[in-house]
């Protein structure tokens, strides 16, 4: 069997597993260790290395380690001999360089192999959650790093495979790996990246993406009024509350109305292999509304964003819609779902929120920093 096929089937069996919390590891001592050990800890996994260029890392990675451990930070050290076959000597002798010039705290696991057909199964699963993403080569050692490891294999960036020593993942609380670091990557970012993870209301902003595949599962009645409860909670000028909400838990009224919407837009549905209903597929909506001789937007706004942080805290996805908005207020066949809602005359609907189970988890798309200036 051919190195690539071993690999190949390492990794479907790796992404078969949900989470890290479904692997055993070996320590210093060659005892297994269940990784359940670390669940509900923020879990940083790195491959490490005696006698490379990036070995003075182990110091800022103690460093962060002393800093964050009693807020849930754990530190998982796997040394590897794999590249330049920098990590000699047994997993003792390695132990005892790192405690001795480093003073390392944090656990030391038995050397792994993180590549090839004798990779560890941990790792197997930590690649096939996130693939190499690539060096900075704006930053001059991660240029190098590109340039060498191209002179090796024109394509070494194609796969998802460990590039070199000290690269890095970040597992959240709940078993997810949510980054990867190449060696290159600063301490000072990762220490950024580790904050967020170790404060649940900050994570729970940095994680949640618009979903548009969901499960065929509707949310639990008690799930959507905690939502709601959160929703209307928001901050609101003078405590005016100017604003209306209608949950809507009825399959056929959304068939119904979906029905209409795949009448007049065919050519759009049939574009769409995913297409389930003009709600981005989801089995649930929350429709906020805003006076209609305007204001309220703000209002409006503060309160949608309580509620898709709340349905992100409690597993569930959402997306906020605009496009059906229009519709339902433009087509004249579809006025009894607006009729069913029984909003009041003096108020109008402003916006959507689908909301239902996750059927997919997308990556985060870049924002524009450089939009942002410190005035000082």
């Amino acid at each position: 069997m051919s190195i690539c096929l071993i690999v190949a089937m390492a990794l479907l069996t790796a992404s078969a597993q949900e989470s890290v919390y479904d692997f055993t590891v070996k320590n210093e001592s060659g005892k297994d260790v269940l990784l359940t050990e670390y669940k509900g800890k923020v879990l940083l996994i790195v491959n490490t290395a005696t006698r490379c260029g990036f070995t003075p890392q182990y110091k800022e990675l103690e460093a962060l380690y002393e800093k964050y451990h009693d807020d849930g930070l754990e530190i998982l050290d796997f040394p590897c001999n794999q590249f330049g076959e920098q990590a000699p000597g047994t997993i003792q002798e390695i132990h005892q360089f790192c405690t001795a010039n480093f003073d390392i705290q944090f656990p030391q696991f038995d050397k792994i192999d993180v590549n090839g057909p004798n990779e560890s199964p941990l790792y197997a699963y930590l690649k096939a959650q996130k693939g190499f993403g690539g060096f900075d080569l704006t930053d001059k050692t991660g240029k190098l790093m590109d340039e060498m490891l191209r002179k090796q294999d024109a394509n070494y960036d194609k796969m998802p495979s460990i590039k070199w020593n000290f690269s890095k993942f970040l597992v959240s609380r709940d078993g997810r790996v949510v980054k990867r670091y190449e060696p290159t990557e600063r301490i000072a970012t990762i220490e950024t990246d580790v904050q967020v993870e170790l404060n649940t209301v900050l994570s729970t902003i940095m994680s949640r993406r618009s979903v548009r595949k969901y499960l065929d599962r509707p949310v639990e009645h008690e799930k959507l009024e905690m939502l709601i409860r959160c929703g209307i909670n928001a901050p609101n000028g003078m405590n005016a509350q100017s604003w209306q909400v209608r949950v809507v838990e009825e399959p056929k009224l959304i068939a119904q109305v979906n029905e209409v919407f795949v009448k007049a837009n065919p050519d759009m549905v049939k574009r769409d292999p995913n297409f389930k209903n003009m709600f981005r597929n989801a089995p649930n909506l929350i429709c906020i509304c805003t006076p209609t001789k305007g204001g309220g937007e703000l209002e409006a706004g503060l309160m949608g964003e309580n509620i898709i942080l709340a349905a992100q805290s409690m597993g569930l996805g959402t997306c906020c819609l605009g496009g059906p908005v229009r519709f339902l207020k433009t087509n004249p066949n579809a006025k009894f779902f607006l009729d069913r809602l029984d909003i009041p005359t003096d108020y109008q609907l402003c916006y959507i929120i689908a909301v239902g189970y996750p059927d997919e988890q997308p990556e985060a798309k870049p924002r524009d920093e450089s939009k942002v200036k410190f005035i000082k």
